[in-house]
């Protein structure tokens, strides 16, 4: 395998592993299987089950960082096995890498959280996102007196 082609493997594993967990997983996994089914339709089955277990890894990771850069080397070795299967796939990879690097540079593809509360009539929001509330009350659980 040439050093462009090899670069293009690490550079494109990169930036599908970026992606995992984020809002442009979907679509970008969607590419890659679409890539695989062109050299082998049979192994995409198979290609796809691992892409989801890739990014289920990397959701229920608690450092996902850590977890996509163990995760890249194996997607690098895959993509450049597809590479030197198909060297045809070389342009559809090298746009896909670009579009996401384009994405995340772009913020893209970070998940946005939105919430509001709204409480009335002496009512208490107790509200969390992405973490863990505890409350702890008075034993009678009675309100304040006013």
């Amino acid at each position: 395998m040439t050093g462009e082609l090899a670069l293009l493997a690490e550079a494109g594993a990169v930036a599908l592993v970026a992606t995992m967990a984020t809002d442009l997983w979907h679509g970008t996994k969607e590419t890659v299987l679409g890539l695989f089914r062109r050299d082998d339709p049979e192994r995409a089955a198979s290609v796809g089950d691992r892409l989801e277990e890739s990014a289920a890894l990397v959701r229920r990771a608690a450092a996902p960082d850590d977890a996509r850069r163990a995760l890249s080397a194996v997607w690098a070795e895959e993509l450049a096995d597809l590479l030197r299967r198909d060297p045809a796939c070389r342009a559809p990879l090298a746009r896909l890498t670009a579009e996401i690097d384009a994405a995340l540079a772009g913020g893209r593809g970070a998940s946005t959280l939105e919430q509001n509360n709204t409480a009335h009539d002496s009512g208490t929001v107790f509200a969390v996102q992405q973490g863990d509330i505890h409350l702890t009350r008075p034993a009678d659980d009675a309100p304040p007196a006013n």
